[in-house]
């Protein structure tokens, strides 16, 4: 169900885009997606739970190692290798954007630690501002490989705030207010399935119609290569992090589990977003590998949640 509505969702997107003008991005996308689909997995999550960060620290380190040192490098070396500016820049930003806003559905429907998943979606939501900072460093490093010129920067202490807010503390705030209204919270729970699936839905076909998002027809009409190397690149780097994953977590553990979730999914609505803002930076062909990433982890994190894999 969820897989046929990521590509309804994208094809009608891209089919409003191109009939009509496309959406114009507005951040109440972001502000959407953290009351929607991380708020209703907050409800068990407490102010107390912070503590967690110091009794688990040898697996926060482990978190910070894979996902922002392993995972990179992996990324850089299959974006050189697709020798094509925007592919290697769309999967390095895949790379340093840990989790999601589906994230907390994935580890409590596979029985984890809900609680470190929170904690850790946390973290990585802070460590938005090291993410742009690595994207930033990563085009002025490798731009000569490709024989391309970097010269813009990204305003990461503006962006990185913004998503913080939207994605973590209001949905925090409102998910403690909900909390005292019984009623409305028990309504909010037994909706959730539904709620889940509309939002996404939403969010995939907003982002799929951004005014943007339409250069890929044109890319397709000028370089209809790249569409084929880049569903390769994202399927090579999924199955590399899950890899990777699988060793340096132990799936039995339910502490562990959550990390392990936020290692074998990336933020691909937060890349979509910033993609979007650097595509005079990186090119358009920074989109493909996001976009593809939808087409991948959905069904990758089904059978995950599901122990199929």
């Amino acid at each position: 169900m969820q897989l046929a509505l990521v590509f309804l969702g994208a094809f009608l997107g891209l089919a409003y885009g191109y009939n009509y003008q496309g959406f114009v991005f507005s951040s109440d996308i972001c502000l959407f997606a953290g009351l929607t689909l991380i708020m209703p997995t907050l409800f068990k999550v407490k102010l107390t739970d912070i503590k967690l960060v110091f009794e688990h620290k040898a697996l926060m380190i482990k978190g910070l190692f894979v996902n922002y040192l392993i995972l990179p490098l992996i990324a850089i070396g299959i974006g050189l290798l697709t020798d094509n500016f925007g592919i290697a820049a769309g999967l390095f930003l895949l790379s340093v954007l840990s989790g999601g806003g589906m994230v907390m559905q994935w580890i409590k429907k596979s029985g984890a630690d809900v609680s470190i998943g929170f904690i850790l979606l946390l973290l990585n939501l802070i460590f938005v501002s090291l993410s742009l900072l690595m994207l930033h460093k990563f085009g002025e490093f490798s731009a000569p490989y490709f024989g391309e010129i970097y010269s813009d920067e990204i305003n990461v202490e503006s962006f990185a705030q913004a998503v913080i807010e939207l994605l973590i503390i209001i949905p925090f705030i409102l998910s403690r207010v909900i909390i005292l209204m019984r009623p409305v919270k028990e309504f909010i729970i037994n909706i959730q399935p539904y709620l889940s699936k509309i939002s996404l839905f939403v969010i995939i076909f907003y982002l799929f119609g951004l005014q943007n998002s339409q250069l890929l027809f044109e890319l397709y009409d000028f370089e209809p290569e790249l569409f084929p190397i880049s569903i390769v690149a994202v399927l090579v780097f999924y199955f590399a992090i899950y890899v990777v994953a699988r060793l340096a977590y132990n799936f039995n553990s339910e502490v562990e589990r959550s990390a392990f979730w936020h290692t074998v999914t990336r933020y691909i609505t937060l890349a979509l977003v910033i993609s979007t803002f650097t595509l005079n930076t990186f090119g358009v062909s920074m989109i493909l590998p996001i976009m593809f990433a939808y087409i991948v982890q959905i069904p990758f994190a089904i059978l995950l949640s599901k122990n199929k894999i």
